[in-house]
């Protein structure tokens, strides 16, 4: 094969307030959904990581099977889907539609032969099913609103209890699953019922701040778990048990994750998360590892290690929760992506990191990032402001200083002396130091730009390419390039400014030289859909480019070769649910590239090519 996915660095769960967000594991490996997307993380090898991405809705849940060979996910219509979680196609087994609205969570039994769907049905909130045949093997009766929660006892005599947001839990005996009785100990919406590995007692949480112990085999109410020091004072949201059964973890909208000794049943450890609606916590997984896993409302997952004596997490995981929206080549082996809700990461590709950019960054969708001089980047958001990114230590954070644009950024590019150009609604705006030094208000409405030593080209809605020349003080127009078929979605201009390539919304690409001022190329006509991003591979800054990237909408990459035109490579599939940003991180070795593809799915992966 021509190429091949080296990396590939996952979002994180998305979360929504007051919420339980489920969370299941297998060995080292963590599985959730976010949007479309099942993500298999990996929390020794985060590169590692892998995605399910055949929903068509939002999915909700995913679990494990017991072997751990396959998994299940549903989405917002009650579809479940069964699939292979070892082979590389990721096959589909088997696919119901078991309840017709939302499924909150499901629950394998432990020959994973069966499963029960909850959720938030029209006629029925949740069924017990047959996995090799989506036949029924019981019913789940007794609850009048959402049932949020289901676990399955794995050992004979089976039995099934789920919680809802009738504050009842109700038990059920297997199989086939059957009401057994109800069990009244909340008294406000239960959030979470998990049963121990050894099947002798379940757990359940709820948001009257309660925790609860039950027999596992006659659904007997055990105790209510009261430290009276050291019990939950916020809604508590999900709970997981330690592979010996002797230790639960619960994590809660106080802002605390608390380890319970089943035997004693008292506070072993409190770890703080902090303080905030971000770091409430909605979620956690114990994997049998023994990784402690929490999940805050923000996204980040909080890894615990019960031996360490912290009150902190040891360590925190932090992603996109949102589409990436634009991407940027950082110093060194980092990148930069920008996500949908304002939030940007710094990716580390030889360490496999991903954090967060320290300070106060945007507080809306990131539309924009360029690389400046002395390792410096500039983001732009549809907050209307551009902020400046400095590298630190090998940390990255938002200087103080921001420049407010007159109107929302559309994309932004930088020239050899620092300068940055803003592209707004109707005007361009040259920033230096957050200063505006010029602003060029164009007879056509510009919708993209890109810049390289004193070079501008900004692409219209008019499907011409506009190119400037920039002498520190004020644009002058040099010429129009003419070729696209469509207004121009994305534009990038090679290092030593020989080559200009565009990009329209029809998904055709042209070449242009800068030499003869007119089009190369407009054979590039692969893509299906709108062009999202394009860039340039050049050995250095001095020599021409040798190829271009493009992503677009309808999720794939090409690699183009500028010396060969007829020759390309496709990488299909490469961001599901849409490409939004494209770029190279390091020259060609070997006949080889490394190019970063990153898109609505909120994952960036690394692919090394055989180039054309």
């Amino acid at each position: 094969m021509s190429f091949t996915q080296t990396a590939l660095y996952p979002c994180n769960p998305v979360t929504t307030r007051g919420v339980s967000t489920k969370l299941s594991s297998h060995q080292d490996k963590i599985i959730y959904a976010n949007g479309r997307t099942i993500v298999i993380h990996d929390l020794k090898d985060p590169a590692s990581s892998r995605t399910f991405s055949s929903h068509a809705q939002n999915t909700t849940v995913a679990r494990f099977s017991p072997t751990g060979y396959y998994c299940a996910s549903a989405d917002a219509i009650g579809l479940v889907k069964i699939w292979d979680t070892i082979g590389e196609d990721q096959s589909v087994k088997w696919e119901y539609r078991v309840i017709s609205g939302r499924v909150n969570d499901l629950a394998w039994d432990g020959e994973s032969k069966r499963m029960i769907v909850v959720g938030d049905g029209k006629d029925k909130f949740g069924r017990p099913i047959i996995v090799d045949t989506g036949a029924s093997c019981g019913e789940i009766t007794g609850h009048a609103k959402v049932v949020n929660a289901v676990s399955i006892r794995h050992q004979r005599p089976y039995r099934a209890v789920t919680g809802g947001d009738d504050g009842l839990i109700i038990f059920s005996q297997g199989v086939p699953y059957k009401y057994d009785k109800t069990i009244r100990t909340h008294t406000k919406f239960v959030q979470d019922v998990r049963y121990a590995p050894s099947g002798d007692v379940f757990a359940s949480v709820g948001s009257d701040y309660k925790v609860f112990l039950y027999d596992g085999k006659t659904g007997e109410t055990l105790v209510e778990l009261t430290d009276s020091d050291n019990a939950h004072n916020g809604s508590v949201m999900a709970c997981s048990w330690s592979g010996d059964s002797k230790s639960f973890m619960t994590s809660s909208l106080d802002c605390t994750v608390k380890l319970w000794d089943a035997e004693s049943r008292k506070v072993a450890k409190t770890w703080d998360i902090g303080r905030g609606v971000t770091n409430q916590q909605v979620g956690c997984v114990w994997t049998s590892s023994d990784d402690l896993v929490s999940l805050s409302l923000s996204g980040a997952l909080n890894v615990f290690d019960k031996r360490e004596n912290k009150d902190r997490p040891s360590r925190v995981l932090q992603a996109p929760q949102k589409a990436i929206t634009a991407a940027v080549r950082g110093p060194s082996d980092t990148f930069i992506a920008g996500s949908a809700d304002g939030r940007t990461f710094h990716y580390d590709t030889s360490s496999h990191s991903i954090h967060a950019v320290e300070g106060e960054g945007h507080t809306n969708l990131v539309s924009g990032l360029a690389a400046g001089p002395d390792e410096h980047l500039y983001s732009s958001g549809f907050d209307d402001r551009v902020r400046e990114i400095e590298p630190s230590g090998g940390t990255f954070s938002f200087t103080q200083a921001s420049f407010s644009a007159s109107s929302q950024p559309k994309a932004l590019a930088g020239t050899i002396d620092g300068t940055l150009f803003v592209v707004g609604i109707n005007r361009i705006e040259a920033v230096r130091s957050n200063q505006r030094v010029f602003e060029l208000i164009p007879t056509y409405v510009p919708s993209a730009i890109g810049a390289a030593g004193n070079a501008v080209a900004i692409g219209a809605e008019d499907t011409k390419v506009h190119v400037y020349a920039w002498n520190g003080r004020a644009l002058s127009e040099s010429y129009v390039l003419e070729g696209n078929r469509g207004p121009v979605t994305a534009i990038a201009v090679s290092a030593n400014g020989e080559h200009i390539v565009a990009g329209d919304s029809a998904g055709k690409i042209v070449l242009f030289g800068t030499a003869g001022k007119a089009k190369i190329t407009d054979r590039w006509a692969h893509h299906t859909a709108r062009i999202a991003s394009l860039a340039f591979l050049c050995p250095s800054t001095a020599e021409s480019a040798t190829h271009v990237a493009s992503i677009s909408l309808d999720t794939n990459v090409y690699i183009y070769s500028v010396t060969n035109i007829s020759k390309y490579v496709a990488i299909r599939g490469a961001a599901p649910g849409g490409g939004s940003a494209v770029l190279w991180l390091e020259s060609q070795r070997s006949g080889k590239g490394e190019v970063v593809s990153a898109g609505a799915d909120g994952c960036a992966r690394i692919w090394e090519v055989a180039l054309p």
